[in-house]
């Protein structure tokens, strides 16, 4: 007896298109169970008895002449920012789509096989966006929660919020189902696991509109026949064509038996059926119209029992309590914005998401223009650098309502800072500040300053980091800095690591925009398992113990394109449940235009080693003899240290010591003079 699924889906149902295009469909992936069970003694048992309860409700059941079953549904949005923060339109699309599918109202209905049009279901369910959250306050039945964790689309994403699952049907909208289209589980597993209650679907599968297509618009028709106890049309599996597959069934008897089916082969026949019902929503056809008759029942019947509650969830006090049954009446003022940090003389645009039918509204936008607005979706441009309130005032010509954002827009200067620039965090006492910005997603451990320990000075920028950080993402990120009138960038900082254990696999990457912010381009990566160690393993949590316990990191592909006036680093950290990070002494400088430039008295010009730690060796050659002078200078062309003056030397090979105690580490220049000519060698010194 096999009650788990976690139905990884293909992108159920629609047009007929490759099967290239689709999303691949799992194996059963049995690790978020196993581990509640292990976890939860007397579980399997308690998913037993509960599968014994709705054999004993499915067996011969009828429905009586009761009007549609009414699921009130809450989807939950959890992004970070991107493609997955789909918007309102595309959820309610979604919950059309599930309607047509549910009461037979979906056109292509008709173009079923004429073998089946017969048995083709309206089963009699509807579902509302819910209108009431569990506290009885206004909702449209769609909540957004930022989390990183929305790149797993798992167990633990799902208990960053979820509502009562008597009272609704939970649907988690990600960046990531688990690495499927979709999952959920059969009620049997649960009913004593209220926790996993739900169904999780990919954005780019939900609804047909938005990040998503026709074609991978019947997901969740699919997932919702899980929900109520459907199984795939070929069996418990995920595994159809499987001739094995012939040995099991669906439970339900107007299904031939099938071995299932991954094309829309609409001949054919498997299993001794003179033809498989491959236009069903319960199969991987890619063509799926229908519900059988009996499919209808077995899942109306799971929605009388009281196996995971479902049977609540459609009485009426429930329908008025989750507020489905009202007229939709204006209740809240809501609005979003395209951006809420921008450069100054950007223009951000503002969308009313109030809810319900809205007929008139105001904006008053302070240090904006316009400074107010009647439009729905205004465009606002700010001009000044600053953090600005933004208010709306809407009204449906009876009830108004308001809602005012006190600290909404961050305007940054541009052009941004001069550079050189350089950042040690000595002043630093809190982050965010005037220079950075901290994005943490997950509202937990981030970066933040510190005096536990420090490269230079006696502060530094640290993020606190362990196992219960696991699959975290954090960013600090600059203001702006202006580039404009740069030459060649060099980009350096310092930093200190050490993991806990040798399988970690921490993840430093570092960003540069152009544009404010408003794209990022990835400069440098940085694992636990190449550059990022410093220090060795430590179980305890990770202060470096003075210089060797620091790294130096030096970026000099930053080209032209970002030579801009509204330029942006950022730091994103990935935490793998290592150690801690530490961050120091951040330098952004033009280097002087020439490196590396030959001179017609010398060639191979050159620091060994490099890095310089204390001593090396500057090598080069003359091709005549003549007055040589031999120089350190810092990256804008200033002269930090002579190390030859006006020496003459005979044509040949020569080294010449190279001390660099008592130099601050970073990036440097060598320069060779011989008369009149120079040649210019860039090096690091740790």
């Amino acid at each position: 007896m096999r009650h788990l699924l976690l139905v990884p889906l293909l992108a159920w149902c629609g047009l007929v298109i490759g099967q290239d295009d689709m999303l691949r469909c799992l194996a059963n992936n049995p690790a978020e169970l196993q581990a509640h069970l292990d976890a939860t003694p007397g579980a399997r048992a308690q998913a037993e008895f509960a599968n014994s309860v709705l054999n004993a409700q499915t067996a011969g059941f009828e429905r009586g002449g009761v009007g549609p079953l009414i699921i009130p549904v809450v989807f939950h949005v959890i992004h970070n920012h991107g493609a997955e923060n789909i918007d309102d339109a595309q959820l309610v699309d979604a919950i059309r789509i599930l309607n047509e599918d549910y009461n037979k109202e979906n056109p292509d209905w008709v173009n079923v096989r004429p073998e089946f049009l017969d048995l083709v279901a309206d089963v009699g369910i509807e579902f509302r966006l819910a209108k009431r959250d569990p506290e009885g306050n206004c909702t449209n039945g769609i909540t957004r929660t930022v989390s990183t964790q929305t790149y797993n689309g798992d167990f633990n994403m799902t208990q960053l919020i979820q509502w009562p699952r008597d009272r609704y049907m939970n649907v988690w909208v990600a960046a990531s189902a688990n690495g499927a289209a979709g999952y959920t589980y059969y009620p049997s597993w649960l009913d004593g696991w209220a926790a996993a209650d739900g169904i999780v679907v990919l954005h780019s599968y939900t609804g047909s509109i938005g990040t998503s297509a026709p074609y991978k618009s019947r997901v969740l028709s699919h997932e919702v026949g899980h929900w109520l106890n459907l199984k795939h049309c070929w069996g418990d599996s995920n595994d159809p064509g499987l001739e094995e597959n012939c040995a099991f069934d669906d439970d339900v008897d107007d299904t031939p038996l099938t071995k299932g089916w991954t094309s829309c082969t609409l001949s054919g026949a498997s299993c001794g059926s003179p033809l498989d019902n491959v236009q069903n929503y319960m199969e991987y056809s890619y063509c799926c119209k229908m519900f059988t008759h009996r499919q209808g029942s077995r899942m109306v019947a799971a929605l009388t029992s009281p196996v995971a509650q479902r049977n609540n969830l459609w009485q009426p006090e429930n329908l008025s309590l989750t507020g489905v049954l009202e007229e939709p009446l204006l209740c809240m003022a809501r609005f979003d914005a395209d951006h809420r940090e921008v450069c100054a003389g950007d223009v951000v645009q503002f969308t009313d998401e109030s809810y319900f039918g809205v007929t008139q509204r105001f904006w008053s936008f302070p240090g904006g223009a316009p400074a107010g607005s009647f439009e729905q979706d205004p465009s606002v441009i700010y001009d000044e650098p600053g953090v600005y309130p933004v208010t709306l005032n809407v009204g449906d010509g009876i009830t108004t309502a308001t809602v005012s954002e006190v600290s909404y827009i961050t305007v940054l200067p541009n052009p941004g800072r001069p550079i050189p620039w350089s950042e040690g965090f000595e002043s630093v006492i809190a982050l965010p500040n005037v220079d950075w910005r901290v994005d943490n997603p997950d509202n937990d451990l981030t970066f933040e300053s510190t005096n536990a320990a420090a490269y230079t000075g006696s502060q530094s920028c640290r993020i606190f980091n362990n196992a219960d950080q696991y699959g975290r993402i954090d960013a600090l990120v600059s203001s702006t800095l202006d580039m404009s009138a740069a030459g060649d960038i060099s980009l350096s900082f310092r930093y200190a690591y050490a993991r806990r254990n040798p399988i970690n696999d921490d993840q430093l990457y570092v960003y540069v925009s152009n544009n404010c912010g408003a794209t990022w381009t990835l400069r440098k990566v940085m694992r636990a398992i190449t550059t990022l160690v410093t220090a060795n393993p430590t179980n305890g949590n990770f202060v470096p113990n003075g210089p060797a316990e620091w790294g130096f990191a030096e970026l000099t592909n930053i080209g032209a394109s970002f030579h801009t006036s509204s330029f942006r680093v950022k730091f994103e950290f990935q935490s793998n449940g290592g150690n801690n990070l530490y961050l120091d002494d951040i330098n952004i400088n033009n280097l002087v235009v020439g490196i590396e430039e030959q001179s017609p008295w010398s060639s191979g010009l050159s620091v060994v080693p490099d890095p310089v730690v204390d001593q090396a060796e500057v090598r080069f050659h003359l091709d005549r003899s003549g007055t040589i002078d031999l120089d350190i200078l810092d990256v804008l062309g200033r002269t930090i240290r002579p190390i030859v003056q006006h020496s003459l030397r005979p044509a040949g090979d020569h080294r010449i010591a190279l001390g660099t105690r008592g130099l601050v580490p970073g990036t440097y220049l060598l320069r060779l003079r011989v008369e009149g000519q120079q040649q210019l060698h860039r090096f690091i010194v740790l």
